[in-house]
């Protein structure tokens, strides 16, 4: 049985080990902690099993430059699944709880920078939609997901991310 519930202060290692198998390199692992320890670890879940750590999702705030700097937003990221326990739908419970508190929250948008075809399945589109461009220029795999209607504003912007981002930027 997996239960979804917010990081605690002991999770922290678990979570570093989690980023660290579930990527190549310790990249996310190192950006989940710059952001928990700058206080921009907005929302920050855990998929636990059995009392381990098998799932993580994170969400940091993000900003629209544009004529007016536009806050309300978050971006999701990362999202790691331990191996063992992949393609059992843990990694779409994370997002949609995740997803569920941020409007609980009271967030009017998200963005992410990921496949099409999985975060589609949320609701996720092309950020294009609404004129948002990231500065990572991800393309079609930068998305977005409006949380309350006319959230994003009308017109071209560009999608800031935390700092904490920059160094493990491509």
């Amino acid at each position: 049985m997996v239960t979804i519930r917010p990081e605690l202060p002991d999770d922290a290692a678990a979570i570093h080990q989690l980023h660290k198998g579930a990527f190549a390199g310790d990249a996310e692992a190192q950006l989940v902690n710059a952001l928990r320890a700058a206080g921009r670890l907005y929302l920050s879940l855990v998929a636990d099993q059995d009392e381990e750590i098998v799932g993580h999702v994170a969400f940091s705030p993000v900003r629209l430059e544009g004529a007016a700097a536009v806050t309300g937003g978050v971006g999701l990221a990362p999202l790691a699944v331990a191996a063992a326990v992949r393609r059992q739908g843990i990694g779409a419970q994370l997002v949609r709880e995740g997803l569920a508190d941020c409007v609980r929250a009271g967030y009017g948008f998200v963005v992410v920078l990921g496949s099409p075809a999985y975060y589609g399945r949320f609701g996720f589109a092309p950020a294009s939609r609404w004129g948002l461009a990231d500065e990572y220029q991800g393309g079609a795999a930068f998305q977005a997901l409006e949380l309350r209607p006319g959230a994003i504003p009308a017109g071209a912007r560009l999608v800031r991310y935390a700092p904490e981002f920059a160094p493990f930027a491509p």
